[in-house]
């Protein structure tokens, strides 16, 4: 059989990327294609646990339809065909919480598509990376920084990005650090702190607000902050950053554990999902663009990943240097590829 034949022409996936997740049964492909194995004549989820076909009888479809098109039947063990009322679920409630004015509580979404509010939870964020609540937050933080471009006041902006009160958005930018004033101003009234120090991989550049470290780049200084932030006050070191200093260092130089290092960092719904994803890639391993994209519920956007990868302000802590191309090789990085290369090989070691 020759190669273009063995994948769907309805479907835009890449053969050897089904087949990678396939051997992996990476569920984060589940509802993106299905699996046919023409020697049983059934067809299966990417995660299916049931042993791999030889490679030969295997066929990948677009989806469950294509698949029974083509003469198979759905496979009683992992029952690919679930997942489609599942995606309609999910794409029903993003329409839901979109149109809203007030994000729907979850009791009420999980009702719309028929199951469990603690099943629906758990179905949402494996499709997006992001629980139906955190959604929503990033959907009107989009709304909001759209606002304020245009607003004539940050209270106008607040409820015409759907904020029942102000009370509400504020205490949500507290806790996640840039004042909404900020949004629209260039950072004035925020204060950073920063510092450049030096690493065995050059000099590092550290920055941050007193909500986490909103800063990390090789080769920068303090005008790259600036540029970022124009009207916030900078103030160099401090002792209050120090002991914060010591802990990015740490990371950097001696990878481990960095969920104890605080980010002040926002983006949109997209970038956050694809943004937690970076930072579930277990340490010392690499996942490529295509596959981030898939883990986030897109498995089209790859191009769009790329950009949210890159749109990361702070490296190493959001570790983009671990997404790599479909074929192995580095692709891209900010910062050069010797670094992200040397940032690899210190996880590994």
């Amino acid at each position: 059989m020759a190669q273009a034949s063995l994948f769907d022409p309805v479907s835009t996936l890449d053969p050897d990327t089904c087949w990678q997740a396939v051997q992996a049964r990476d569920r984060a492909w589940d509802g993106h294609f299905v699996t046919g194995v023409l020697t049983t004549g059934i067809y299966c989820r990417p995660s299916c646990a049931a042993r791999h076909p030889a490679r030969a009888n295997v066929r990948f479809f677009g989806d469950g339809q294509a698949a029974r098109n083509a003469g198979l039947r759905a496979c009683l063990r992992c029952r690919p065909d679930d997942l489609a009322r599942d995606a309609a679920a999910v794409a029903g409630a993003i329409a839901a919480i979109d149109a809203a004015e007030v994000a729907p509580a979850l009791s009420a979404l999980a009702a719309a598509a028929g199951y469990s509010p603690a099943h629906f939870q758990r179905l949402f964020t494996r499709h997006t990376g992001l629980s139906p609540a955190a959604y929503a937050r990033a959907r009107r933080r989009e709304r909001m920084a759209g606002e304020l471009t245009g607003a004539p006041s940050v209270t106008a902006a607040i409820h015409d990005a759907g904020y029942g009160a102000a009370s509400r958005f504020y205490a949500e930018a507290d806790r996640l650090g840039m004042a909404p004033s900020a949004w629209r101003s260039g950072g004035a009234g925020v204060t950073i702190r920063w510092a450049v120090v030096a690493t065995t991989l050059g000099p590092m550049l550290v920055a941050a607000t007193d909500k986490g470290v909103c800063r990390l780049s090789f080769d920068e200084g303090c005008e790259a902050l600036a540029q970022r932030f124009p009207r916030a006050t900078l103030v160099e070191g401090g002792a209050d950053f120090a002991a914060l200093l010591d802990q990015v260092i740490a990371a950097v130089e001696t990878p481990g554990p960095m969920d104890h290092i605080p980010l002040d960092v926002q983006g949109t719904a997209f970038q956050e999902a694809v943004w937690r994803e970076l930072q579930r890639i277990p340490r010392g391993e690499t996942r490529s663009y295509a596959q981030i994209a898939a883990a986030v519920g897109r498995p089209g956007a790859v191009r769009a990943a790329g950009s949210a990868n890159g749109a990361n302000n702070v490296a190493v802590l959001i570790p983009c240097h671990r997404v790599v191309r479909s074929d192995g090789t580095l692709g891209g990085y900010a910062y050069g590829l010797t670094i992200k290369q040397a940032l690899l090989d210190r996880e590994r070691g």
